[in-house]
């Protein structure tokens, strides 16, 4: 089921015309953790805590529920393969993360600035409007590393350990943490356990992220490796600087490093530190060692199917 997902998102993603029609299972998840989140999230440190432990564990059991009888109630044989596979489509995002990234590249090539600040403010959070095209590329290149790992990995890993459920569990757990998983006043406390199951449902994933960039890279596979297994710590992030070392390592760039968010600046350390900053060229580099990577993600699959 969950390789019948894969290649129909990557053939043709998530139509717009179907998105305005039925909109998508993530939002719907999306809605349900804003209404819980408005009428819990409140109080004291400790009852915060509590509310957002029982936000989690509500949206998994609605969402992987949900998914479990839809399951129970397919047809055996081929057409319930079939239709399964038709419902696992939508939670992978291999098509949508190529055609964001496509977005920034063009324009960043042919020396359209604004354009690709304005499609980079479209998978990063840091401010636009600071960044020159090193920055860009750089920010575009770490978006695309993480969301391989957290857009398309992840729920493929999941989805071959649980099928639908597993998939629409992770895919719970990873819109809970993007929504409410942040060290702000508002959610540090509420979102807390939901970022650290977020790292722990990603630690496989982001690791196979980062071996099949790794092996995508061709005659710089030991670069990557090196880099990975040098640098990974260093990230901010438990899970994601398995990916973007990877990256960094097959293209011969350096990724992470200083950043502004709204007013203030991160300084967070350097990925491959020694390397320049990548170039807008670096971005076509970067689509390409994607595709790979997510040939051989398909082709592990195929072979997880056949077997």
């Amino acid at each position: 089921m969950t390789l019948i997902g894969f290649l129909l998102d990557a053939a043709i993603g998530w139509p717009k015309p179907l998105f305005q029609r039925i909109s998508h299972p993530v939002v719907w998840i999306g809605r349900l953790i804003t209404a819980l989140e408005g009428r819990l999230n409140q109080n004291g440190r400790l009852y915060r805590l509590l509310a957002g432990a029982v936000t989690v564990l509500v949206v998994c059991a609605v969402t992987g529920g949900i998914a479990a009888l839809v399951i129970l109630m397919l047809p055996d044989g081929p057409a319930g393969i079939v239709i399964g596979g038709v419902l696992c489509w939508p939670w992978i995002a291999t098509r949508s993360m190529h055609d964001h990234v496509r977005a920034v590249s063009d324009p960043l090539n042919a020396g359209d600035l604004e354009q690709a600040r304005h499609a980079v403010s479209m998978i990063v959070g840091r401010d636009p409007s600071l960044l020159d095209a090193p920055g860009i590329a750089r920010a575009t290149l770490e978006s695309l590393a993480e969301n391989a790992s957290d857009g398309i990995v992840a729920p493929v890993f999941w989805g071959v350990v649980g099928g639908l459920p597993g998939i629409a569990i992770y895919k719970a757990i990873n819109t809970m943490d993007s929504m409410i998983g942040h060290r702000s006043d508002r959610y540090e406390a509420f979102g807390k356990t939901a970022a650290r199951l977020d790292d722990l449902v990603n630690l496989i994933p982001a690791r196979l992220s980062g071996l099949l960039f790794a092996l995508a890279a061709g005659k710089h596979w030991r670069l990557a490796v090196d880099v990975m297994r040098r640098d990974a710590g260093k990230h901010r992030s438990p899970n994601a600087g398995w990916p973007e070392g990877a990256m960094a390592g097959a293209l011969g760039v350096r990724l992470s490093g200083p950043r502004i968010y709204g007013d203030h600046k991160v300084d967070e350390p350097w990925v491959n530190e020694t390397c320049p900053d990548p170039r807008p060229s670096d971005l076509r580099r970067g689509i390409w060692l994607y595709i790979r990577a997510m040939g051989l993600l398909g082709l592990a699959l195929a072979a997880i199917a056949l077997l």
